[in-house]
């Protein structure tokens, strides 16, 4: 086949129709390939030499032995370790704390069975101190918290109140416990009562002050600073930004729990969205197998037409918003807003969805203006993909089995990030003014009065220091949910490369099977998927894992970009935007790589390193095979993900909006509309992507084995 040279695959050629090694036979109106995709591989040997002919060769290699075995033993250690911090994260951590508030000493605020069961609300003593970076690293604020029946409604500070009426009022929001036994100054040193009571308005059970803008001025009540109850008096800008930090995790949290609720009464119809999507999917590949080019120019013409209409929706929300007030504002000025309904009412949104899909629209164009004589040869190669994927029927069902390890990966993943993330404790150290030989040790409230260290040094007194924990479990914290990213990472990327090993295996003894169905195994599915699990789980290992330490190292280059996000270090900036670029592309590559070297295992069971070589050399000697068909054909396949995905997303968007009049009484009433919608948008990508996936794999193989032959 074009001066390929003798390899495994040299006697196909006599199998004519009946073989897909012939594939030239099978385009319509060319006894071979079109020259631009038979132009001769390279043979000066700068990318290796085609294998020897042999030919006994029938397909995948049934006696094999196993591969990369070291690297299937570090993935079963791994996987042992995974599940023992799975199940120490799960021993220490209480998920509850994500969504109810807790004091300094962990107990829940308003819950039965509780001793906080008539105090629903969390009351900050300091909450100025809400503005500490430990905010953000430890998802607390570094000042001590109590459960409280109400916030607070007056102005009233300790100094002023420990010796008034008002003292009773104050002394609810002191710790539990407190007596009136102690000076002003050894309360305030102590802890026991905040310095000063601020009037609060509850959100999300938290006590936050009732901070209002008076002609752009900043107040509380009618006063533009307040006195911190230690003899000076601060500006209310200060509590603003402790409430801010306080406040941000709790908008997410507010926000997660709407968009709860809207998931409880749409969950339903999101199921029905889904299997609408599933069914088109289905009736789209069963019709690709027998009309595979009527459909392929089908699918390229609805694609414009659904992005046709998509231009014209946002155009008409464009002009219909023209002269409602507030629909000017620019998106720079409204800024984040977690009601993201807002957005809708505003002309610069449907201007930047109409742009958007403008640019995807011309593109597309575009490209099959160009692409017109390429399309023709991938549409013959998806024709001969469509036999294969018949003969081989139940691979069709495969991406159900990868969706259900990869939901069994995340699911896991989530559980242990949200329990290690709330392991914490809250950690009280020893203060004392003096110098004391026990001063910053760790204590209990509780026990310390009656304690050792406070005979040694009897002024020091038991206080709330941090959250955290110091503990080896507590200390090793961060890179546990280091940990639980990387194995996530690992572990779906094994799930996946396990998918692709199966149907290559599968697809590849189609297309060397002399005589179709004789020649093909009883069930070329499963027989692929024991052959991978039997002999290759290493080198699965192996690629996956490779291409896990590039994914962390752009999570953490992501997590750094964003902590210099503030800086002013030009260079700095620079630098982490090439590191991103270089291994974003460096993933993009290994996981190209890794596809070609899984089809190469699925067929001769060499190990990951030869496989991925000798796939990379293959590749290169038919450079340019490579940019017609195979990547012709991945467009094709996009813009049927692309139709599916926006037939679906359309329908749902009439549907959650109350649109269609036949059902308009069916469709539940929402916090925000675009939750379901997105999440069938989202949905019906995965479930296309999935279908059309196999379809993928099987042109990438039956490509490869091509290019061998």
């Amino acid at each position: 086949m074009g001066g390929a040279g003798p390899g495994p695959g040299r006697g196909a050629a006599a199998r004519g129709a009946s073989s897909p090694a012939g594939l030239g036979s099978r385009w319509p109106g060319h006894p071979s390939p079109p020259a631009a995709a038979m132009v001769d591989e390279r043979k000066d040997g700068s990318y290796g030499t085609p294998q020897k002919y042999d030919p006994a060769f029938r397909g995948p290699i049934y006696n094999r032995g196993c591969t990369d075995i070291i690297c299937c033993v570090f993935l079963f250690l791994a996987i042992v370790g995974y599940v023992a911090v799975g199940i120490i994260a799960w021993t220490h951590g209480d998920p509850r704390k994500v969504i109810y508030p807790t004091d300094s000493r962990g107990q829940f605020c308003g819950q039965k069975g509780t001793k906080n069961e008539n105090k629903p609300f969390l009351f900050y003593f300091n909450i100025v101190k809400c503005a500490s970076p430990l905010v953000l690293l430890e998802f607390q604020c570094p000042t001590p918290q109590i459960c409280v029946e109400k916030c607070p409604s007056r102005y009233l500070t300790y100094l002023n109140a420990h010796a008034s009426e008002d003292f009773e009022y104050y002394k609810q929001y002191c710790l539990p416990g407190f007596q009136k036994n102690k000076g002003v100054a050894e309360v305030l040193r102590d802890g026991d009562c905040p310095a000063v009571l601020i009037p609060s308005k509850p959100f999300a059970q938290r006590c936050f002050p009732a901070v209002h803008a008076h002609k752009g001025i900043l107040m509380v009540g009618n006063e533009t600073t307040y006195e911190d109850g230690l003899g000076s008096r601060k500006n209310i800008t200060e509590l603003v930004e402790g409430a801010k930090k306080a406040s941000g995790i709790l908008e997410a949290r507010q926000l997660a729990m709407r968009i709860f609720e809207d998931y409880t009464v749409s969950w339903y119809w999101i199921i029905i969205g889904l299997i609408i999507a599933m069914v088109l999917s289905l009736l789209f590949i069963i019709l690709l197998r027998f009309l595979a080019g009527i459909m392929v120019w089908v699918m390229i013409v609805m694609v414009i037409l659904v992005l046709g209409y998509g231009i014209l929706h946002c155009y008409m929300e464009y002009a219909r918003l023209r002269g409602e007030a507030g629909s000017d504002v620019s998106l720079v000025d409204l800024g984040f807003q977690t009601d993201f309904r807002v957005y809708l009412h505003l002309r610069q949104t449907w201007v930047a969805f109409m742009i958007i899909l403008s640019i995807v629209e011309v593109i597309i164009i575009l490209l099959l203006i160009f692409l017109r004589k390429r399309i023709l040869i991938a549409i013959a190669l998806i024709k001969e993909a469509s036999r294969a994927v018949g003969y081989v029927m139940c691979s069709l069902l495969y991406p159900l089995v990868t969706f259900f390890l990869l939901c069994l990966c995340i699911a896991y993943w989530a559980s242990t990030a949200i329990f290690l993330s709330t392991s914490n404790e809250a950690v009280y150290k020893i203060f004392n003014e003096t110098s004391c030989p026990v001063a910053g040790k760790t204590c209990n409230p509780e026990t310390f009065p009656s304690s050792n260290e406070s005979r040694l040094c009897p002024g020091a007194h038991c206080q709330f220091a941090f959250y955290g924990g110091e503990s080896t479990y507590h200390r090793a914290l961060l890179g546990l949910q280091i940990f639980n990213v990387f194995m996530f990472f690992w572990l779906a990327n094994f799930v996946l490369a396990l998918g692709q090993v199966t149907l290559a295996g599968a697809f590849a003894s189609y297309y060397w099977a002399m005589n179709k169905p004789d020649d093909l195994p009883a069930f070329p599915l499963f027989s692929a998927f024991g052959r991978a699990l039997r002999y290759h789980t290493g080198s699965l290992a192996f690629g996956s894992l490779l291409l896990a330490i590039v994914q962390v190292i752009r999570v953490i280059l992501e997590y750094l970009d964003q902590r210099l996000k503030a800086a002013e270090n030009k260079f700095a900036k620079f630098l982490m935007s090439c590191l991103k670029c270089c291994f974003w592309c460096l993933e993009k590559f290994i996981k190209f790589l890794n596809r070609n070297a899984y089809i190469m295992i699925a067929i001769y069971g060499t190990n990951f390193c030869t496989s991925a070589r000798n796939a990379f050399f293959l590749l290169m000697r038919n450079i340019i095979r490579v940019a017609v068909l195979d990547k012709v054909t991945d467009f094709l396949f996009l813009l049927g993900k692309l139709l599916i995905v926006g037939s679906v997303g359309i329908l749902a968007f009439f549907f959650f909006t109350h649109r269609i009049r036949i059902v308009q009484d069916t469709a539940p009433s929402l916090n925000y509309y675009w939750v379901p919608v997105v999440t069938v948008v989202i949905g019906s990508y995965l479930i296309a992507h999935g279908f059309f996936s196999v379809y993928g794999m099987c042109v990438d193989t039956l490509f490869l084995c091509f290019c061998c032959s």
